[in-house]
């Protein structure tokens, strides 16, 4: 069996101990160096280099998002971040994400050692998924079903009409914070009303919303309960809430609201397209893109089913291809397109043109 082998580079001796330790209690990873700082590890690398990188954002002479975004133009190479500044500051987080950070855990100023002892499976767990990523293309406990949120769609002829309302659905994770950037930045001024569900911690979509909403035509927002789905604007679900959408005559809206976990997620895509499936039919596009498991997939295949175009990002252009593979495989997707013709089958969707 081939190792998975992991740097980790924090400045912390604690955090270098406990985290060397309890990845290489792991029979399929391997901690080749455990050192203090990015210039460390550059030397290391030159002997070794890493399939994954546990990485601190403060250190000495360089910090982490430098040592980041200099991995990536050289030799992008998977990266989980380690880091209390990620807990203190979303931006930071943000500036991380869109650096190339394939996930991130945040850890507390104290209490530390514990905390990392605790969080060891979240670790292994993002390792794991870090080491499967492709990040060169952009440069257990049980699982609940959208049912705990609400029922599955009925045929409701009437509602399913067509009609000049549109709405797209995206669902994504790993990967998807870059992927949804190169997505709605390329979107011109009037676009159809978008729903987003971007796997993200609490705190973190806020920011996200910010940054992406200084960056595109179109308004970009973190979603609060009874916002308008309206064409130009694209919304958010909160971390650690999930969201649906909602119809009352012609118009949309979108309901925030707590609920237990579903798919391990929460905001989780398959309750989102379940709601878009049952309020939008034929009048959505759902769009699932690069991210790990299969949160998505069921909702998808309801989406496409009542009648909704549908949309994977193909296995070339995703960080991580499980979610729409996963979406594929169920026989919910009517089409598979690469990153950058996402954009494209949102402006059809506003026209009206969408073809199976």
């Amino acid at each position: 069996m081939t190792r998975i082998k992991v740097l980790v580079v924090d400045d912390s001796a604690v955090v270098r101990q406990v985290v060397a330790s309890q990845l290489g209690q792991e029979p399929d990873i391997e901690v080749i160096a455990a050192v203090a700082d990015p210039i460390l590890a550059m030397a290391r690398m030159k002997v070794q280099w890493p399939d994954v990188i546990v990485l601190d954002i403060e250190m000495p002479r360089m910090d982490g998002i430098t040592f980041l975004k200099k991995i990536m133009a050289e030799r992008p190479t998977p990266v989980v971040i380690c880091s209390t500044l990620a807990e203190a500051g979303a931006q930071t987080s943000m500036a991380a994400l869109a650096a190339g950070a394939v996930t991130i855990i945040t850890k507390p100023k104290i209490g530390l050692k514990q905390f990392l002892e605790d969080a060891s499976e979240d670790l292994v767990t993002a390792v794991r998924t870090a080491a499967k990523a492709n990040v060169r293309v952009l440069h257990a406990t049980s699982k609940n079903t959208a049912d705990v949120i609400m029922p599955a769609a009925v045929e409701r002829h009437g509602a399913m009409l067509q009609t000049t309302e549109r709405v797209v659905a995206l669902g994504t994770s790993t990967g998807g914070t870059q992927a949804l950037e190169l997505v709605l930045t390329g979107l011109p001024r009037v676009t159809p009303g978008i729903v987003i569900v971007q796997h993200m911690p609490e705190k973190f979509t806020a920011a996200f919303a910010e940054r992406l909403n200084g960056l595109c035509q179109i308004e970009v927002k973190e979603a609060q309960n009874n916002d308008r789905v309206v064409n130009s604007r694209a919304l958010i679900a909160p971390g650690g809430k999930h969201m649906l959408l909602r119809r009352t005559g012609a118009q949309y809206y979108v309901e925030v609201l707590d609920g237990p976990l579903v798919n391990r997620h929460r905001p989780s895509v398959d309750v989102l397209f379940r709601s878009v499936a049952k309020c939008a039919g034929a009048n959505a596009l759902g769009v699932i893109m690069t991210g790990m498991g299969d949160d998505g997939a069921a909702g998808l295949l309801e989406m496409h089913n009542a009648g909704a175009h549908t949309v994977a990002q193909d296995e070339a252009s995703c960080v991580v291809y499980g979610m729409p593979k996963e979406a594929v495989k169920r026989g919910g997707v009517d089409k598979s397109v690469p990153l950058n013709a996402i954009g494209r089958e949102i402006m059809q969707q506003l026209s009206g043109v969408m073809v199976r």
